[in-house]
């Protein structure tokens, strides 16, 4: 992490009267762990702080410490942009453009204090910040948030909630510690909270073992029924419509890891999995090795993210989503055969 960058950081918060974190829409387990994290870290050095998200997280997450303290603009937006007008500065975790927060876009532009990002996606929007930490490499923001306390000397203010935290995101982000994007640092990082009191086993019963019968049954169904497996590509996918997702009474959180079941198959080296939502298909792609999905993401989908983990987007019906995927993808393994042959 670069020194100057995160002393800059700390000089406005410990500067600023009202501070706002903000993350990207549809939560995940790094967004939420990351800003409540940087929330228990600021509070335990007397600084207040609001959080402030687009949308609210899947029910897995809810027991996370400061949960409820979290603001959603989808649940209510007026107390969120009040807390937006009175703030100072603005801090922006786990997405590096505006675009990433949905319809608190408009909020986001027209803040008129400082705005910082913490963040390791690519392609960052830089001109947008007036300070910033943006480290690609690093498999999650709530690592960058460990890295951050600890630049500034500051790891005896870390406590179990902030821990907590920092476990989730890092958990969530890297499959449980199983990408390549997970370092020695990483784990040197586990190791600190581990050695503060953190009850690792506690957390990931708490996001893994809370399956719902009809969550069950909507994985069993779609493994069974509508598992796709192109053999000749070593590519699978899955596809789930809105009529599917409602016979099963689906909530946010539901279809979380089925992309990751289907790149664990025998012989699967990239997985795809899109799910119909109002007007669009959301698509997620998932890779081994060093397929670059997040290539396919951008030059196709209207997305992004990581060489092994991106997501994108079709407007329109299920039909047409599937259509052009199955069109593209065997382009896309042809270019990047090399990168599949690479893979065992």
């Amino acid at each position: 992490m670069n020194q100057e960058s995160a002393n800059q950081i700390f000089e406005l918060i410990t500067n600023a009267e009202n501070i706002v974190i903000v993350a990207h829409k549809a939560p995940d387990g790094d967004s939420i762990g990351s800003s409540l994290a940087l929330y228990h870290f600021l509070s335990a050095l007397s600084i207040d702080s609001t959080v402030c998200h687009p949308d609210k997280a899947p029910d897995f997450l809810e027991w996370m410490p400061g949960f409820s303290d979290i603001h959603t603009h989808e649940e209510s937006s007026a107390d969120v942009e009040n807390h937006l007008n009175r703030a100072d500065l603005l801090i922006c975790l786990d997405f590096n453009s505006p675009t990433r927060v949905g319809k608190m876009e408009n909020l986001l532009r027209n803040f008129e204090g400082k705005k910082v990002m913490i963040d390791h996606h690519l392609n960052p929007d830089l001109e947008f910040f007036d300070a910033y930490i943006s480290e690609p490499p690093v498999c999650s923001t709530a690592q960058l948030i460990f890295e951050f306390i600890e630049s500034q000397d500051k790891l005896e203010s870390l406590n179990l909630d902030c821990a907590a935290c920092i476990y989730t995101g890092i958990m969530t982000d890297t499959g449980s510690f199983r990408f390549s994007s997970v370092t020695s640092k990483t784990h040197r990082i586990g190791a600190h909270l581990l050695e503060i009191g953190l009850d690792q086993s506690k957390i990931h019963e708490r996001v893994f073992d809370q399956t719902t019968e009809d969550q069950i049954k909507l994985t069993s169904y779609t493994l069974l029924e509508k598992l796709v497996i192109k053999k000749d590509l070593e590519v699978a996918y899955i596809s789930l419509t809105q009529e599917e997702l409602a016979k099963f009474d689906a909530k946010k959180g539901d279809t979380e890891g089925l992309v990751n079941r289907a790149l664990g198959i025998k012989g699967v080296k990239m997985a795809v999995f899109l799910k119909e939502d109002v007007e669009i298909v959301k698509i997620s792609f998932r890779s081994k090795g060093k397929i670059p999905v997040n290539q396919l993401a951008q030059e196709h989908f209207e997305g992004g993210g990581h060489l092994n983990a991106a997501g994108g987007k079709v407007v329109g019906k299920m039909n047409s989503a599937l259509h052009k995927l199955v069109t593209i993808l065997p382009n896309f393994v042809n270019k990047n055969k090399a990168t599949f042959n690479e893979i065992s």
